[in-house]
Protein backbone atom coordinates (compact mmCIF):
# COMPACT_ATOMS: atom_id res chain seq x y z
CA UNK A 1 0.00 0.00 0.00
CA UNK A 2 1.13 3.78 -0.81
CA UNK A 3 1.42 5.90 2.00
CA UNK A 4 0.08 8.80 2.07
CA UNK A 5 1.75 11.87 1.57
CA UNK A 6 0.19 15.15 3.31
CA UNK A 7 0.15 18.71 1.21
CA UNK A 8 -0.71 21.88 2.41
CA UNK A 9 -1.33 24.79 0.86
CA UNK A 10 -1.84 28.62 1.97
CA UNK A 11 -3.12 31.74 -0.04
CA UNK A 12 -4.03 35.65 0.58
CA UNK A 13 -5.95 37.47 -1.53
CA UNK A 14 -7.68 40.65 -1.75
CA UNK A 15 -11.20 39.13 -2.60
CA UNK A 16 -12.56 41.34 -6.03
CA UNK A 17 -14.96 40.09 -8.79
CA UNK A 18 -11.87 39.41 -11.14
CA UNK A 19 -10.24 37.90 -8.26
CA UNK A 20 -12.74 35.13 -7.46
CA UNK A 21 -12.27 33.18 -10.80
CA UNK A 22 -8.36 33.39 -10.70
CA UNK A 23 -8.77 31.60 -7.33
CA UNK A 24 -10.39 29.44 -8.60
CA UNK A 25 -7.84 28.42 -11.44
CA UNK A 26 -4.68 28.16 -8.90
CA UNK A 27 -6.71 25.82 -6.13
CA UNK A 28 -8.03 23.81 -9.51
CA UNK A 29 -3.75 23.53 -10.59
CA UNK A 30 -2.54 23.02 -7.51
CA UNK A 31 -5.41 19.88 -6.96
CA UNK A 32 -4.58 18.45 -10.49
CA UNK A 33 -0.41 18.76 -9.15
CA UNK A 34 -1.88 16.73 -6.20
CA UNK A 35 -3.11 13.90 -9.00
CA UNK A 36 -6.78 14.96 -6.78
CA UNK A 37 -8.26 15.52 -10.61
CA UNK A 38 -11.76 14.66 -9.24
CA UNK A 39 -12.45 17.07 -6.29
CA UNK A 40 -11.58 20.06 -8.63
CA UNK A 41 -14.53 21.05 -9.43
CA UNK A 42 -16.56 20.51 -6.13
CA UNK A 43 -13.72 22.26 -4.00
CA UNK A 44 -13.04 25.30 -7.04
CA UNK A 45 -17.16 25.73 -6.76
CA UNK A 46 -17.33 25.84 -3.00
CA UNK A 47 -14.24 28.48 -2.86
CA UNK A 48 -16.04 30.47 -5.70
CA UNK A 49 -19.56 30.77 -3.56
CA UNK A 50 -17.61 31.52 -0.39
CA UNK A 51 -15.34 34.17 -2.58
CA UNK A 52 -18.46 35.99 -3.95
CA UNK A 53 -20.15 35.95 -0.66
CA UNK A 54 -17.34 37.83 0.87
CA UNK A 55 -17.14 39.96 -1.95
CA UNK A 56 -20.98 40.93 -1.59
CA UNK A 57 -21.43 41.41 2.10
CA UNK A 58 -17.69 42.02 4.13
CA UNK A 59 -16.42 45.44 4.26
CA UNK A 60 -12.96 43.44 4.76
CA UNK A 61 -11.45 41.77 1.83
CA UNK A 62 -8.52 40.04 3.08
CA UNK A 63 -8.77 36.44 2.90
CA UNK A 64 -6.63 33.33 3.36
CA UNK A 65 -7.64 30.28 1.71
CA UNK A 66 -6.10 27.43 3.16
CA UNK A 67 -6.16 23.34 1.47
CA UNK A 68 -5.13 20.60 3.25
CA UNK A 69 -4.56 16.72 1.47
CA UNK A 70 -4.00 13.90 3.88
CA UNK A 71 -4.48 11.01 1.59
CA UNK A 72 -7.81 10.39 2.29
CA UNK A 73 -9.51 13.88 2.96
CA UNK A 74 -9.46 17.44 1.31
CA UNK A 75 -10.13 20.34 3.64
CA UNK A 76 -10.59 23.80 2.20
CA UNK A 77 -10.80 26.35 4.63
CA UNK A 78 -11.82 30.66 3.91
CA UNK A 79 -10.66 32.70 6.67
CA UNK A 80 -11.70 36.20 6.77
CA UNK A 81 -11.87 39.05 9.42
CA UNK A 82 -14.91 41.12 8.81
CA UNK A 83 -16.43 41.21 12.21
CA UNK A 84 -19.53 42.46 10.29
CA UNK A 85 -20.18 39.57 8.07
CA UNK A 86 -22.76 37.10 10.12
CA UNK A 87 -22.16 33.05 8.70
CA UNK A 88 -25.71 32.46 10.27
CA UNK A 89 -27.62 36.15 7.88
CA UNK A 90 -25.06 37.26 4.95
CA UNK A 91 -23.53 33.91 4.17
CA UNK A 92 -26.91 31.73 4.99
CA UNK A 93 -27.75 30.48 1.05
CA UNK A 94 -23.52 30.03 0.16
CA UNK A 95 -23.30 27.89 3.37
CA UNK A 96 -26.65 25.34 2.13
CA UNK A 97 -24.67 24.63 -0.79
CA UNK A 98 -21.82 23.89 0.53
CA UNK A 99 -23.47 21.54 3.24
CA UNK A 100 -25.14 20.02 0.17
CA UNK A 101 -21.79 19.24 -1.77
CA UNK A 102 -19.50 18.64 0.79
CA UNK A 103 -19.14 15.69 3.13
CA UNK A 104 -18.30 17.96 5.88
CA UNK A 105 -18.24 21.30 6.98
CA UNK A 106 -18.25 24.10 9.72
CA UNK A 107 -17.64 27.89 10.88
CA UNK A 108 -15.48 28.88 13.91
CA UNK A 109 -14.48 32.25 15.22
CA UNK A 110 -11.08 33.40 15.06
CA UNK A 111 -8.75 35.62 17.81
CA UNK A 112 -9.58 38.96 15.48
CA UNK A 113 -13.18 38.34 15.32
CA UNK A 114 -13.10 36.97 12.21
CA UNK A 115 -13.74 33.58 10.85
CA UNK A 116 -13.17 30.35 9.23
CA UNK A 117 -15.64 28.69 6.85
CA UNK A 118 -14.23 24.93 5.99
CA UNK A 119 -15.94 22.03 4.25
CA UNK A 120 -14.35 18.36 3.39
CA UNK A 121 -14.17 15.58 0.05
CA UNK A 122 -13.37 12.33 1.07
CA UNK A 123 -11.40 10.90 -1.79
CA UNK A 124 -12.88 8.11 -3.95
CA UNK A 125 -11.82 4.88 -4.10
CA UNK A 126 -9.01 4.41 -6.88
CA UNK A 127 -7.86 7.86 -6.50
CA UNK A 128 -4.22 8.55 -5.11
CA UNK A 129 -4.21 6.20 -1.81
CA UNK A 130 -6.46 3.63 -1.41
CA UNK A 131 -8.83 3.45 1.51
CA UNK A 132 -8.23 0.07 2.15
CA UNK A 133 -5.34 -2.00 2.36
CA UNK A 134 -5.50 -5.34 -0.14
CA UNK A 135 -3.97 -8.45 0.88
CA UNK A 136 -1.00 -9.72 -0.58
CA UNK A 137 -0.89 -12.08 -3.19
CA UNK A 138 0.77 -15.75 -2.32
CA UNK A 139 3.47 -16.44 -5.44
CA UNK A 140 4.97 -20.16 -6.34
CA UNK A 141 8.44 -20.63 -7.72
CA UNK A 142 8.70 -24.43 -7.06
CA UNK A 143 5.45 -26.43 -7.36
CA UNK A 144 4.92 -29.76 -5.59
CA UNK A 145 3.35 -32.57 -7.37
CA UNK A 146 0.31 -34.65 -6.12
CA UNK A 147 1.75 -38.27 -4.62
CA UNK A 148 0.22 -40.94 -6.58
CA UNK A 149 -0.57 -44.58 -6.04
CA UNK A 150 1.75 -47.26 -6.58
CA UNK A 151 1.10 -50.48 -6.93
CA UNK A 152 1.77 -53.62 -4.74
CA UNK A 153 1.74 -57.48 -5.46
CA UNK A 154 -0.98 -57.93 -2.91
CA UNK A 155 -3.07 -55.89 -4.40
CA UNK A 156 -3.72 -52.59 -2.57
CA UNK A 157 -2.33 -49.10 -3.42
CA UNK A 158 0.86 -47.53 -1.52
CA UNK A 159 1.64 -43.82 -1.97
CA UNK A 160 4.79 -42.61 -3.42
CA UNK A 161 6.56 -39.28 -3.68
CA UNK A 162 6.91 -37.94 -7.22
CA UNK A 163 8.45 -34.30 -6.72
CA UNK A 164 10.05 -32.70 -3.42
CA UNK A 165 9.96 -29.03 -2.78
CA UNK A 166 13.73 -28.17 -3.05
CA UNK A 167 14.94 -25.78 0.05
CA UNK A 168 12.06 -26.72 2.18
CA UNK A 169 12.77 -27.61 5.00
Amino acid sequence: MKTAVSCYYHLDVEVSPERVGQVGRILAAHLRYWDLETLVEPVRRGAELLLRAIDEHASDKHTSIELWWNGQHLITAVGDDDRDLRPDQDLRGCLEHIAAMSDGWGCCATETGGKVIWFSQRARAGERVPLVPTPPEPSLRAVLQVPRAASVADGSAVPERVGVLEGAR
